[in-house]
């Protein structure tokens, strides 16, 4: 991993944070869904301080990048990380990139005394299910996610 560093995104990095976004969409075939812009990322992540981006770069170029958050552990009375996305380059993978976000993200994690890391990997995406075991992640079988969002999120909340 010659060249290669990781570093926390800066707000003059929201356009390279927005392309990752619409790749990771494109290669989850989910790209109708990204309605996110560079303001509302510079507004949530930058300004209201919501999320955390740290990019993956080799020779000075961004070849990577994941997006995480503090979320809370009633169970274990401490704050964990909850990694939302993470992202690299078709023609970067394979060098060890992944693993090393995830290190960091551990790192991370340690640092800040949080009691657990935790993503959500879509079932069909097997090439990073085997990465993920291959680290010692555990799979929360018995766990389903629920969402509610646009028209169903507000009718509840108007309720």
């Amino acid at each position: 991993m010659n060249n290669f560093t990781i570093r926390y995104a800066e707000e003059k990095d929201v356009s390279i944070i927005l392309s990752f976004i619409k790749k990771l969409a494109i290669y989850e075939n989910m790209l109708d869904d990204v309605v996110a812009t560079e303001e509302l990322l510079h507004e949530w992540i930058f300004e209201k301080k919501k999320a955390e981006v740290i990019l993956a770069v080799e020779g000075g170029k961004e070849v990577g990048f994941a997006l995480f958050f503090h979320n809370f552990s009633t169970f274990l009375g401490r704050a964990g990380i909850y990694l939302e996305d993470l992202f690299v380059l078709p023609e970067y993978r394979g060098k060890g990139y992944g693993k090393a976000l995830l290190k960091k993200l551990a790192e991370i994690a340690v640092e800040r005394g949080c009691g657990r890391l935790e993503w959500s990997c879509l079932d069909w995406n097997k090439p990073s299910i085997d990465i993920y075991l291959a680290l010692g992640a555990e799979p929360m079988d018995e766990w389903t996610v629920y969402r509610l969002t646009g028209d169903t999120l507000k009718n509840l909340a108007e309720q």
